[in-house]
C-alpha cells in the first residue's frame, strides 16, 4: 500500500543493515507516521506486546523476523548456551506476547523447524533470514489472492444491486456499501490485507464501493487504522460507533460484511476482535452475508470448539479506562471513567461458524464448515 504516494510494507529489513527490523510503529497514527529500528528479540517480543505491530498476518511476519534477531543474537554471544536452545527461549518468549493471534506459533515453530537443519551457526542464521523473509512474502501474496477472491463477491453484489434497482435507477444500486470491524487492512498484515484487499481491489478495479469502518473499541483500531488506510488509499469510507452496526443493517445500507480473525479452527469458529460476534448476529438478522477474509496461515488445524477451545486474550482495564487522541500537536491520554470503578478488558470473541456465510483464502471461498474448509485445503485432511 502507499503512504503520501510512496509504496510501504508493514515491516521489513533495513536497507543499509540487514540486521535492524525496520517497523510502522502503529501506535501514533493516525496522527503520526513513525517507522521503529528493532534489533534485539527483547525489543521485537515489546514491539507484539504493546502492539507497536497488531493484527494475525503481522504478528506472524514480526514473530518471524523475532526469531531472525534472536538467530543474531545466540551466533553473538561467548556462552556455553547452545545456539537451538538460546532459539527455544526466544521462541516461549516470543509466543507469550499475544495468545490468540495463532499466526505467532505458526511462524516461531517454522522458525525453529527450519533453523534446526543448519549445520553452523552461519547456516542457522541464513536459515532463519529467508524464512523470516518467506513469511513475510507469502502474508503479502496470499493477502492479494484474498483480494482477488473477494473482488469477485464484490461483483456478484454489484451485478445483483445494480438489478435490483434497475427499474427505479437506471444507472444501477449505488457503491456496495462494505462494514468492517477492527482493522484487517494492510497494517494488520505485511501488505494489502484481509478484509480489506477486496475493497481495494474493487476500487482499483473501478467498481464504487464505500465502507462502513467500525471504531471499535477500546483501543480504535477501526477509526484510527482502517480509516487512515482507506483514505490513503483514496477508498470512500464513513466511521461510525460500534454499536450503529445493527441499525444500518436494518435499514438497509450494509450490502456485505468482511472481517478478518487471528484464529480460525478447522470446523469455521472464529476468534476476531471483540464486538465481531455482535455484528455476526445483526448480519444474520437483516440476511446481511458476513464474510471473514483470511490467509491459511491464520487457521488453527487442531482446535475444532472455538468457544472452549481458543484462548481469550484479556488485557489492561486502562484500555477500557483511559481514550488517547491528538490535542494541540501532541497525542495525550485522558481517563473517561471512574477512576475507582473496574473494568474488563477482553479482547478477542468467538464467532460460531453456523453465523457465518464463507470464508475468503488465498485460495478461494469456502463454507464455514470442516468439510468445506478441508476440501480447500486436502492437505490438511484427518
Amino acid at each position: 500500500m502507499k503512504v503520501n504516494g510512496q509504496h510501504f510494507r508493514t515491516i521489513w529489513l533495513k536497507p543499509d543493515d540487514e540486521t535492524v527490523v525496520q517497523l510502522i510503529d502503529q501506535r501514533f497514527l493516525p496522527h503520526r507516521f513513525v517507522i521503529e529500528d528493532v534489533r534485539t528479540v527483547e525489543q521485537m517480543a515489546t514491539a507484539i506486546r504493546e502492539m507497536h505491530v497488531r493484527g494475525a498476518g503481522l504478528i506472524g511476519a514480526s514473530a518471524g523476523y523475532g526469531m531472525y534477531l534472536a538467530a543474531i543474537e545466540a551466533t553473538a554471544r561467548s556462552t556455553t548456551v547452545g545456539i537451538d536452545e538460546q532459539l527455544a527461549r526466544a521462541a516461549a518468549q516470543l509466543k507469550a506476547t499475544r495468545p490468540t493471534a495463532v499466526n505467532l506459533s505458526w511462524a516461531v515453530e517454522r522458525q525453529l523447524g527450519n533453523v534446526a537443519k543448519g549445520k553452523n551457526a552461519k547456516e542457522k542464521v541464513g536459515l532463519a533470514l529467508r524464512t523470516a523473509r518467506s513469511i513475510a512474502d507469502e502474508d503479502a501474496e496470499h493477502c492479494r489472492m484474498i483480494g482477488q477472491h473477494g473482488l469477485e463477491l464484490i461483483r456478484q453484489l454489484a451485478r445483483k444491486k445494480a438489478g435490483k434497482f434497475a427499474m427505479a435507477n437506471p444507472s444501477g444500486g449505488g457503491p456496495i456499501n462494505v462494514l468492517t470491524h477492527c482493522n484487517a487492512g494492510w497494517l494488520a498484515f505485511v501488505d494489502y490485507g484481509s478484509a480489506t484487499a477486496p475493497i481495494y481491489a474493487a476500487h482499483d478495479s473501478g467498481l464504487p464501493v464505500h465502507v462502513w469502518v467500525a471504531e471499535t473499541r477500546p483501543r480504535n483500531q477501526g477509526s484510527k487504522l482502517t480509516a487512515w488506510e482507506l483514505g490513503e488509499h483514496g477508498v470512500p469510507h464513513t466511521i461510525i460507533a460500534d454499536s450503529a452496526a445493527g441499525h444500518l443493517m436494518q435499514r438497509g445500507t450494509v450490502d456485505l460484511v468482511i472481517v478478518g480473525t487471528d484464529r480460525t479452527t478447522s470446523t469455521g469458529d472464529v476468534a476476531n476482535k471483540i464486538g465481531t460476534y455482535l455484528k455476526a448476529l445483526a448480519a444474520k438478522d437483516n440476511n446481511v452475508p458476513f464474510y471473514v477474509a483470511l490467509p491459511s496461515s491464520s487457521f488453527d488445524w487442531n482446535l475444532r470448539d472455538g468457544l472452549k477451545d481458543i484462548p481469550i486474550e484479556e488485557r489492561s482495564a486502562d484500555e477500557v479506562k483511559q481514550a488517547d487522541g491528538w490535542f494541540e500537536g501532541q497525542q495525550v491520554e485522558v481517563r473517561v471513567a471512574p477512576e475507582r470503578s473496574p473494568a474488563a478488558n477482553y479482547g478477542f470473541d468467538v464467532t460460531p461458524g453456523h453465523l457465518v456465510t464463507g470464508l475468503i483464502t488465498e485460495r478461494g471461498v469456502c463454507e464455514a464448515n470442516e468439510k468445506s474448509i478441508r476440501a480447500l485445503f486436502p492437505e490438511q485432511a484427518l
